[in-house]
């Protein structure tokens, strides 16, 4: 018996593990070149913006003889004890005009996922189609639906319908213009499309032996709704609420062109600070506070929601 060879009942050697070969740096370096434009616009158009609006948030002066940095941090109080009225009615607005997108976006969306068939196309153009027009001429087109003496106003006069949304102080006798359910009404219109897109990928993605199954099992269609349809399609929920709450709670068009002074949202203050008063510190303290509002909301909602991953 040679050296080599192990004796008999002997254990056989253990083969050594292959060598593991590095890459060269040039190869581990591939993706951070590939992250490197999207970091740079980032910093130029997102985090250089913030630091220059947290500079101004701070300074105290005029146009006149200049704005200078002397940490007036007062400023943020005195923008959030003048204007927390505005700053509540933008989240009221905002939250009412997602709800109504969830309620009026998900039939739609569960309709072109499972029942349009061949023409599921055809219905995601006509609601991607409000896309193609100007947000502002589509604003603006809600002033003549509404008008007052409108056949849409007149249908819901006689329908009482503005009875019970005047005593909800939602509108103001028999006109709909220049109220809060005119804002809503606008915002709802506006975002519908961000709330539709996303539940329908979700909903889309749900696999349709999953219905059958819960069918074999003798669960009726709203069991089988609600206990596998609804949470299947939570991460659309969450998308959506979010991609219409953040954008209607800093809106400003609607407010501008379908309210009056009594329906102002903080988005109006602070475009009104930036280009008509031009006190530039309240307007980048405005601007800062309704940031931290909104992201302190959409993280304790995404939490609550089960959905930490997204954060």
């Amino acid at each position: 018996m040679t050296a080599t060879e192990a004796p008999p009942g002997a254990p056989a050697p253990e083969a050594e593990p292959p060598a593991v070969r590095t890459p060269p740096a040039r190869r581990r370096l591939v993706p951070y070149w590939l992250l490197l434009p999207g970091i740079l616009w980032l910093l130029v158009f997102f985090a250089a913006p913030l630091v220059y609006q947290a500079s101004t948030s701070i300074q105290t002066g005029s146009l006149e003889e200049g704005f200078k940095v002397t940490w007036h941090l007062a400023t943020y109080w005195d923008a959030l004890g003048s204007y927390w009225p505005q700053f509540v009615r933008s989240v009221s607005y905002a939250a009412v005009a997602t709800v109504l997108c969830l309620l009026l976006g998900y039939p739609l969306a569960y309709l072109i996922a499972f029942k349009a068939g061949r023409w599921r196309h055809l219905v995601m153009i006509l609601v991607i189609a409000p896309f193609f027009t100007s947000f502002l001429i589509r604003t603006l087109a809600w002033k003549t639906i509404l008008a007052d003496g409108g056949p849409v106003v007149g249908a819901l006069d006689a329908l009482h319908f503005l009875d019970v949304t005047t005593w909800l102080g939602l509108t103001e006798g028999h006109r709909v213009l220049a109220t809060p359910l005119a804002v809503v009404c606008g915002l709802t219109y506006n975002f519908l499309p961000f709330m539709v897109l996303p539940l329908y990928t979700s909903l889309e993605r749900i696999d349709p032996r999953l219905h059958e199954a819960a069918g074999d099992l003798y669960a009726r269609p709203s069991t089988t709704f609600r206990r596998v349809t609804f949470p299947l399609s939570m991460p659309g929920v969450v998308a959506g609420t979010l991609l219409t709450f953040i954008p209607a709670a800093g809106d400003y068009i609607n407010a501008e062109l379908l309210g009056s002074t009594d329906q102002k949202m903080i988005g109006n203050v602070i475009q009104s600070q930036f280009l008509r008063v031009l006190d530039y510190p309240t307007a980048a303290a405005l601007s800062f506070i309704l940031m931290a509002a909104i992201l302190t909301m959409v993280t304790v909602y995404i939490r609550k929601s089960g959905t930490e991953d997204l954060v």
